[in-house]
């Protein structure tokens, strides 16, 4: 790795093991999270739970906020490759492609804890260092 840090990616503590999924308690992945952030000093957090990313983020010395328009995240979705971790195989990964391009295109319109809002309230209460890309090929700071 480029910057020797560990990687956590927020589905994989956010989600039961079980089908159809059911997001775990947040007790539970904030025990996941604390015992990450335990066993790693230098670590980068990524995904789309502000609930979960209210816990850590005070133990954050940067935050990232890809603000991508809607276009280019459903774009990037069609585009993903198999997700090894998430699912069994590409076809049952595909499967969920129409769910996931649904919300997707919704972001800006939730105010759930995956939402456009959220998001905002979220990095712009961040004190520390922050950088928000808002396009694939500029960035804007806050």
């Amino acid at each position: 790795m480029k910057h020797n840090l560990s990687h956590l990616d927020l589905d994989n503590i956010a989600w039961k093991q079980i089908s159809p999924p059911e997001r775990m308690p947040i007790s539970d992945s904030e025990k996941l999270i604390n015992d990450f952030l335990t066993s790693h000093k230098r670590w980068v957090i990524e995904g789309c739970y502000s609930d979960l990313l209210e816990l850590v983020i005070p133990m954050a010395s940067d935050v990232v906020f890809l603000n991508l328009p809607i276009n280019e995240c459903i774009n990037n979705a069609k585009k993903r490759p198999w997700e090894q971790h998430k699912y069994e195989s590409k076809e049952k990964q595909d499967a969920n492609l129409k769910m996931l391009v649904d919300w997707i295109s919704m972001y800006d319109t939730r105010e759930d804890s995956f939402s456009k809002v959220a998001h905002l309230k979220l990095f712009d209460s961040f004190k520390g260092k922050k950088i928000m890309f808002s396009s694939m090929i500029g960035v804007h700071k806050r």
